[in-house]
């Protein structure tokens, strides 16, 4: 019997593979379970068709990524917070701070989630911050930390 199969099983495959199976194993394991379908042409037709928009959507996905990752990389915000006696925030620049600062002064909604902040921000002057897009994309942002 083939079947397709909807999840990936130990040992035998990965999701939307076709293989070979004894008939008991695929009526009461696998299709019993929800691991697998029966390979008929209808369901192959339909497997192939699912996969087509899958892959239309990721495309479209990926493009508006690009189209953020192309805008962020050429703004600079500028973020203003106040400083202590030493010269140094009270605090720190958080990813929120950055987020409301992105939508205020370039209305580019971003998660914060985004952002990839290894140190933080204590100090005043210019700032690189890393922002993983997903997808394998990245984009860097120019802050500009100021003091009141």
């Amino acid at each position: 019997m083939k079947v397709l199969l909807i999840k990936d099983v130990k040992s035998l495959g990965k999701k939307g593979e076709v293989k070979e199976v004894k008939d008991g194993y695929g009526k009461n394991f696998l299709i019993g379970k929800g691991f697998a379908r029966q390979a008929t042409p209808e369901i192959l037709a339909q497997h192939a068709q699912d996969e087509l928009i899958v892959a239309e959507n990721l495309q479209i996905e990926v493009d508006a990524l690009k189209k953020v990752a192309s805008q962020l990389d050429k703004c600079e915000i500028i973020i203003t917070k106040k400083l202590g006696q030493n010269g140094h925030l009270f605090g720190s620049v958080t990813k929120e701070e950055v987020a409301a600062a992105l939508k205020e002064q370039h209305d580019i909604e971003i998660d914060k989630k985004h952002i990839n902040e290894k140190i933080a921000i204590k100090t005043v002057g210019e700032h690189d911050l890393d922002f993983k897009l997903g997808h394998g994309l990245h984009a860097t942002l120019h802050v500009d930390v100021q003091g009141e």
